[in-house]
């Protein structure tokens, strides 16, 4: 008997391309070897129908989905297909009583979540109970870190594997596939494309499959055949298709700190040409200027500080900048500044000496004024004998011993 998923692969080719060409078991799967090549932990489980809870994680088109419909064209247990952008609280629990009615028959349930990063926390903690107990198996599905939104418990639970972008050779491969496959894809058609066209569709993909086979299908379906009843897609047409190149990149999520990160280390590392090129990722993608810029003064400080004390006012004024110009025109302000960070001299003393002296603070006693460095200010302060014995560095011509630490430490080192 066919399950769901079979059946709409038999319908008629009204369905997108890139649903009808979703693999219906692993030897039809593209990527991700690092989790499903022979003789690895998912790949065993899968093959064994041992599926245990676990969260696939990724960016868009690499295979979530697709992998779950594998798993449950495999598995011998109840798939239950949900989303949880739309899935109540009640519901989860109707489908969790059904669950356990199940097992008490011995049928396992298998939970496929999909978009899980929006599933609430009392529905989160609402499967823990029953994942504990064995009356559900959990799979999630999110292209969002689950550990910025999924809570421990769930996630103590599950094991955590991470999708990949595909490679351009994997692209490539999935989109042969599609134009060979007399069932699903456009096999019976005559396609012809070229090797430019099929790499830049790929290319442009940025590793996302469904991205690469929506584009495909546009081009087939918008281009003429000619007089030979042949299609032909050239680097045009497949430029057409595929529009603007799509970052992959959420304001709120793992691609947002990502790039961030590399943008900071490629200022930190001095290399101006790799801190554009994640600068323009960001700017492309429409991260906020503002953000950009508050980054760009904090690595002035931590990165460069005195080696050059211009950085800071570089990138403070740089900061103030943006927030009169506003962007296109900011995006020179802001290249500005970071060039400018990436290539000046580093030192991260100023850095290391607050950190040691938090350190300091938080973990000894906390040294007590000296006298003669306490406020003598107020009325009274030399009854108390406030100040007392305190040089004034001017009056010996800027610079005089005295204490002004009880227990000298060393923080700062040049």
């Amino acid at each position: 008997m066919k399950n769901l998923f079979e059946e709409s692969l038999s319908k008629s080719k009204s369905e997108p391309l890139p649903y009808r060409m979703a693999p219906r078991n692993l030897e039809e799967y593209v990527g991700q070897s690092h989790i499903l090549s022979e003789g690895k932990l998912l790949r065993r489980a899968i093959d064994s129908d041992k599926v245990t809870s676990l969260i696939l994680y990724g960016p868009p088109g690499v295979g979530k989905t697709a992998l779950a419909r594998v798993i449950a064209n495999k598995t011998k247990a109840h798939f239950q297909w949900l989303n949880a952008t739309t899935l109540s609280i009640d519901e989860l629990r109707k489908y969790i009583t059904t669950a356990r009615q199940r097992r008490s028959k011995g049928e396992r349930t298998i939970f496929f979540i999909d978009e899980i990063h929006r599933l609430n926390r009392i529905s989160q903690d609402a499967l823990l109970p029953d994942i504990e107990e064995g009356n559900i198996i959990l799979i999630g599905a999110t292209v969002e870190n689950p550990f910025f939104y999924l809570n421990s418990a769930l996630l103590s639970r599950s094991h955590i594997f991470e999708l990949k972008p595909l490679t351009d050779e994997e692209i490539i491969e999935i989109l042969k596939r599609a134009l060979e496959d007399k069932e699903r894809g456009f096999g019976t058609l005559k396609v012809y494309i070229t090797d430019e066209a099929i790499r830049h569709i790929a290319k442009s993909s940025d590793g996302d499959a469904r991205k690469a086979l929506s584009a495909l299908e546009i081009a087939v379906l918008t281009t003429a055949p000619n007089a030979e009843g042949v299609i032909n897609i050239d680097i045009k047409t497949a430029e057409e298709s595929i529009q603007k190149k799509h970052i992959v990149y959420d304001r709120a999520g793992d691609q947002h700190y990502d790039t961030v990160s590399a943008f900071i280390k490629s200022m930190r590392g001095s290399d101006p040409d790799a801190t554009l090129y994640w600068l323009a990722k960001m700017i492309y993608a429409g991260e906020d200027p503002r953000f950009i810029a508050r980054r760009i003064v904090i690595a002035a400080a931590e990165e460069v500080g005195n080696a050059d004390p211009l950085a800071l006012v570089v990138a403070t004024a740089a900061s103030q900048a943006v927030e009169i110009v506003g962007m296109p025109e900011a995006r020179i302000i802001l290249a500005q500044a970071a060039i400018y960070v990436a290539k000046a001299p580093k030192s991260n003393a100023c850095l290391r000496a607050i950190e040691e002296a938090l350190k300091d603070i938080e973990s000894e006693r906390t040294q007590a004024v000296p006298e003669h460095l306490k406020d003598s200010h107020y009325k009274g302060a030399k009854r108390l004998g406030r100040g007392k014995g305190y040089k004034y560095p001017h009056d010996y011509g800027g610079y005089v011993e005295q204490k002004y630490m009880l227990k000298q430490k060393k923080y700062y080192k040049s």
